[in-house]
């Protein structure tokens, strides 16, 4: 069975939940977001928690109600605190810009790369080294810092390349005679 199904979601002050047959709308201060669940996921709300539970004993619906309940959590969070995600540009003359939807970033090629963010997406750029990419979805959030990342992926020689601020790359010697 689940263990993550069996924890309850509380539900913090601000935030609305309508549910509606299998459709979950969560409100709060930092937007709107909408869900459909899985048929065999059961939803109940009782005061200030959700439950989850599966309405068969089958595989699937077991599997179902520990990923519904992530994805409600995901999307309570999300309303009330939203998601970030911080890259870190390393290498000589590597800068980003951000300029409305657009981010200009500048690394290495012989051509600016303008990477325009999707809807619901926030970029910021505390320095010309630092991207902050912000949101209340937590799957765009990190779709967006992926897509920002592949343009250059660090490489593990010289550590040159856009990186997570938290991800560890590691340094590789290099070829002696």
């Amino acid at each position: 069975m689940s263990r993550i199904a069996n924890n309850p979601i509380e539900i913090p002050n601000g935030v609305q939940i309508s549910v509606d047959g299998q459709n979950v709308s969560v409100k709060g201060a930092k937007g709107k977001m909408e869900l459909v669940l899985h048929n065999g996921v059961e939803l109940t709300q009782e005061d200030n928690q959700l439950t989850f539970a599966a309405r068969g004993k089958g595989k699937t619906a077991l599997a179902m109600s520990g990923t519904s309940r992530s994805l409600v959590n995901n999307m309570v969070v999300g309303v009330s605190q939203g998601f970030e995600k911080k890259l870190q540009l390393n290498g000589v003359g590597y800068r980003a810009k951000a300029s409305g939807k657009t981010l200009n970033l500048t690394l290495g090629f012989s051509h600016p790369i303008d990477y325009t963010l999707p809807e619901g997406i926030d970029v910021e750029t505390p320095t010309q080294t630092e991207i902050v990419v912000s949101g209340v979805d937590k799957q765009k959030v990190g779709q967006a810092a992926a897509e920002i990342r592949a343009f250059r992926p660090p490489e593990p020689y010289k550590g040159k390349g856009v990186r997570y601020a938290d991800e560890y790359v590691r340094r590789k010697e290099a070829k002696k005679k």
